[in-house]
């Protein structure tokens, strides 16, 4: 009995990422535009003092709902005690670091892999400052983070330093969450029963 085989189309992983799946997903999104938008979602339910818990499961992207996830992913939000808290979880302006992080991180080693930069590796440091006098409106100031500083080490086995800066600044305007934290974003917070 003969067979006919197709011939094999290597794997080439580079940065840990499938590049053919990586060029697959750019030509199918340029191919159609509507495939690349995407409904994040999140659900939070308190549980007492500053402790509450955020469950993320279900998305809607690339033209369908996602149903790969059986399970919710769960993030349990806290307070340190000086803040009233008994250390729960992180607080969530710390889980936005950590959001901010992990995207610029990701964002990068997308791009250096489409560039065909090796990585060797990746470390962030991130640091906010906060007056909480805007949280307990007790002075005319911003609530939330006067500024945030990320340092990043990146290392590669064939870019320059020079393609390496480029490649930060690259990451930073195109990080879906960088570029949100760094622009003003309409936020409707409304009342309803869930």
């Amino acid at each position: 009995m003969a067979s006919t085989m197709s011939p094999a189309i290597p794997q080439v992983e580079r940065n840990g990422l499938d590049v053919a799946r990586m060029t697959a997903t750019v030509a199918a999104l340029k191919a159609d535009p509507a495939l690349a938008q995407f409904e994040f979602r999140a659900r939070n339910r308190w549980v007492t003092g500053g402790e509450n818990r955020s469950t993320i499961q279900d998305f809607r992207g690339a033209g369908a709902e996602d149903t790969s996830r059986t399970v919710a992913f769960e993030f349990t939000n806290g307070e340190p005690p000086v803040l009233l808290g008994r250390n729960e979880g992180a607080n969530p302006v710390e889980f936005l670091l950590h959001a901010l992080a992990g995207c610029v991180t990701t964002t990068t080693v997308l791009h250096a892999t489409a560039r065909g930069i090796e990585l060797e590796s990746i470390r962030t440091r991130l640091t906010g400052t906060i007056d909480l006098q805007g949280l307990l409106a007790l002075a005319d100031v911003p609530a939330g983070y006067e500024g945030i500083r990320i340092e990043m080490d990146v290392r590669a086995k064939n870019a320059t330093e020079a393609e390496l800066d480029e490649l930060i600044g690259f990451a930073k305007a195109h990080s879906p969450v960088c570029n949100t934290v760094c622009r003003p974003v309409p936020v409707i917070v409304e009342r309803m029963r869930l």
